[in-house]
């Protein structure tokens, strides 16, 4: 940090922020260099008209990477795929657009007739509706008279539906409709897919996890749908950097990775941006601005950081002050209202007539209401916005100074998206990740080079997991029936499970394939977006209106009986959770709490499938059954997260099937390390909640999407054992990531412990907010000899002990 201290560029970064010199919370400062534009001619076989509409926007010449991905999908002929994976702001949809619209306007040309025209089609799919809309609106601006480009999505009426079917050329959609509007009605939009030439998968890094893997599954059906009426598309994926692009898109498609091409060099410009890590100071030491006192400890009594809601507010303040154009993201939607609501409070004692120039923007928001969001946000009438992920994807938005990223947002595809943000038009900007009490926040700010220097991350799913496979087989073959020689399609898998699938009565077999029989929807099978089975109705008990929907297996947790639930800005109370007519009952409220629920957990273990020894430690990554029961929930406040009060609840127990990692460790090795037997219960505790906390470094993967265990004794090992398990049924694939990388994931584990500076354990390293047990009992110095331990006996460290 010294460099800095007296580096005039810098401190005038720290000015902005409302600081005279560099704070203490700086653990870190990274410049990343600009970089000028690398560009190249329209290639000669894009349609005069195609290049003019562009060269009319100001695009004399196209950027080297976007012509290079045009080329390739222009070239392919159905032999091969492209992937264009570069930085924010880099222009990808360009990249698509050029050979899609050069297409279609040709095909729209062609003066033949009937099937001899050669008429194209072009279908896109990006995971949020925002996202689709903004790509309508720059067709549509182009002016190209032969483009009829629509959305298709579920807010589409019938009767526009019919025409899109019949006319759109451009079809903009996302995979729910493709699975329940499109593919089982395949027959009616048969002269559309005939003539399908491109499709295009927008942001396709998203695709992860179970909604990765029903993604992938997606794909395999939608190829298969297109060869029954002749037509071989080439997928276009725009993707944020990732680690191993081609491989990633390839099994997403369920192709031979030979059959992508990857194009990674971005030849963008982009102006200079400075990037600070930020740990927020402990909240002993420093007052809430907007508290008459000082802010009480954590969860059994532990220190508290300043939230990041309130760091974010704060800072967010003094950017406004300084007219610097801002946005700060967050990951849920009532951190970013209470940002905007905080900052605008703050600017009221500051600086009168500025509050109204800060504004939220999140999913939830009317189609009007974010058109204006957006449109403030580029003529400058907004001075800042607090933002969820929802402006992280490719909505169009330029000229932005600084960037606030509160919490990390999950992997470094989405942080250099986030970051991205600013400098878009070419200026100098910043960019300020501010750690939130989580350990991998803890690691990342003290070890800056996992986020600079290591690369992003693979995108972990898993298409062939029995429980996500065999609905989308049953799909398949209520769409067309499965012949023997499509069954390698779904991978190796697939055979036994359609065998599988026949004797539960789901299939029938015949001589020419396996055929669905049911006079159900077999597309109602599949729960695409991983909820975990049918999803409830969220019904306002005053009014009779649904409110929304959620899955089964998120309703004990998030749906409980006095639960509060927030949708599109609206909070409500749960009044009734009623699992056999599949109702959550809830009631308008206005608390100034959140509720949090409590269960606890029981692990079996099923099956071994791989194993690592350590010595006398072991490693083990094989099949389980979790049985979690939610037993009450604690009412917190929503500043400061003080626990405010405790009520049990009577749910039944939940079974889940799933993948885990454990790691059995002998007794002997446990007190080799220091830790006495009354101690092993708060080590092994203490160390489950810190790795949990730190997978997500190793797999694409929330901590709210896996789960732990630690036992002194477990009844299937017979010894201390540490498990963590995917949270979805068959699992996801990071545990398996764990098991793999699990020399580095405990390192960093240890780490973070170690670099903490509460003194007996604390919510950024070995507290858990989800912790069934009230994080009791928990031991942070002897989870850390316990971790040590296990390295050493791993080879990755010496021996200190």
């Amino acid at each position: 940090m010294a460099s800095f201290s007296s580096d005039p560029q810098f401190l005038e970064l720290m000015r902005r922020l409302g600081f005279s010199s560099v704070p203490p919370e700086v653990t870190h400062v990274r410049t990343i260099a600009a970089r000028d534009a690398v560009t190249t001619p329209w290639p000669q076989w894009v349609h005069e008209d195609v290049a003019g509409v562009f060269r009319g926007l100001g695009i004399d010449e196209p950027y080297l990477h976007q012509v290079q991905a045009a080329q390739a999908a222009h070239d392919s002929s159905g032999k091969e795929h492209v992937i264009v994976a570069t930085g924010t702001a880099s222009g990808k949809s360009l990249a698509y657009q050029i050979p899609a619209l050069d297409a279609v306007h040709r095909g729209e040309l062609d003066p033949g007739a009937g099937f001899d025209r050669n008429e194209a089609t072009v279908l896109y799919f990006s995971p949020t509706k925002a996202l689709a809309a903004d790509q309508l609106a720059s067709l549509r601006s182009l002016g190209l008279s032969t483009v009829r480009a629509e959305t298709y999505d579920g807010d589409t009426d019938v009767v526009t539906r019919r025409w899109i079917r019949d006319h759109a050329n451009i079809i903009l959609c996302n995979p729910d409709m493709l699975h329940f509007g499109i593919l089982p009605n395949h027959a009616r939009w048969g002269s559309f897919l005939r003539k399908l030439k491109y499709v295009i998968i927008d942001e396709a890094h998203s695709y992860r996890g179970v909604f990765g893997s029903n993604v992938a599954n997606l794909m395999r059906r939608l190829r298969r749908v297109c060869r029954q009426y002749g037509a071989k598309p080439v997928f276009i994926g725009a993707s944020a950097t990732s680690a191993t692009p081609g491989a990633s898109f390839a099994r997403l498609l369920g192709v031979d990775e030979s059959a992508v091409t990857a194009i990674t060099q971005d030849t963008a410009p982009h102006g200079e941006s400075t990037v600070v890590l930020w740990e927020p100071e402990l909240k002993e030491k420093v007052n809430d601005k907007l508290a008459a006192k000082p802010a009480s400890g954590g969860e059994n009594g532990a220190p508290v950081r300043k939230s990041v809601i309130e760091q974010a507010s704060e800072m967010l303040t003094d950017l406004v002050v300084d007219r610097t154009r801002s946005i700060a993201f967050v990951k849920s939607r009532r951190a970013a209202e209470a940002i905007a609501q905080r900052t605008g409070q703050y600017l009221d004692e500051v600086e009168v007539g500025l509050a109204h120039r800060v504004q939220a923007y999140r999913s939830g928001y009317l189609p009007e209401e974010r058109r204006a969001l957006e449109q403030g946000m580029r003529s400058g009438e907004l001075l800042a916005v607090a933002s969820t992920n929802a402006l992280e994807l490719g909505i169009d938005i330029a000229g932005l100074d600084a960037v606030l990223v509160g919490g990390w947002p999950g992997t470094r595809a989405s942080f250099f998206q986030q970051i991205g943000r600013a400098g878009r038009a070419g200026q100098e900007s910043m960019s300020v990740f501010i750690a939130s009490e989580d350990p991998l926040d803890t690691y990342l700010v003290h070890h800056p080079e996992d986020i600079f220097d290591n690369g992003v991350e693979a995108t972990v799913f898993d298409p062939t997991n029995p429980y996500i496979l065999s609905p989308h087989l049953c799909a398949a073959a209520a769409e067309v029936p499965l012949r023997t020689e499509e069954l390698a399609l779904f991978g190796e898998t697939a055979r036994a499970l359609v065998d599988r699938l026949v004797a539960q009565g789901y299939l029938r077999a015949r001589a020419t394939g396996w055929f669905w029989t049911h006079p159900e929807s077999a597309s109602d099978l599949v729960d695409l977006r991983g909820g975990g089975g049918s999803p409830l109705q969220i019904i306002d008990v005053e009014s009779g209106a649904v409110v929304g929907t959620m899955g089964a297996a998120q309703s004990h947790a998030q749906a409980h009986p006095g639960a509060i639930y927030t949708h599109q800005g609206a909070t409500f109370v749960v009044e009734d959770l009623d699992e056999e007519n599949g109702v959550i009952a809830v009631s308008r409220a206005f608390p100034d709490f959140y509720t949090q629920a409590r269960d606890i957990t029981e692990v079996s273990v099923l099956a071994e499938e791989e194993s690592e020894q350590w010595g006398p430690v072991t490693v083990h990554y094989g099949k389980v059954r979790v049985r979690n029961q939610v037993v009450s929930y604690q009412r917190k406040s929503l500043i400061g997260q003080e626990v405010l009060g405790e009520e049990p609840l009577d749910l039944s127990p939940q079974n889940l099937m799933t993948s885990a990692v454990w790691f059995t460790i002998p007794p002997t090795v446990m007190t080799g390390a220091g830790v006495e037997e009354k101690d092993f219960p708060g080590a092994l505790h203490a160390a489950e909640h810190a790795s949990i906390g730190l997978l997500p470094l190793i797999a694409t993967c929330d901590r709210w999407d896996i789960g732990g265990l630690s036992t002194a004794l477990h009844i299937d090992t017979e010894m201390p054992t540490i498990f963590v398990y995917d949270g979805y049924q068959g699992g996801s694939g990071c545990a398996e990531r764990g098991f793999v990388a699990a020399r580095k994931w405990l390192q960093a584990t240890l780490d973070t412990i170690e670099a903490c500076e509460c003194e007996s354990g604390c919510p950024s390293c070995v507290q858990s907010p989800k912790c069934g047990n009230r994080n009791e009992p928990l031991d942070k110095d002897a989870a850390a000899r316990v971790l040590q331990a296990l390295l050493i006996h791993s080879g990755a460290l010496n021996s200190t002990i």
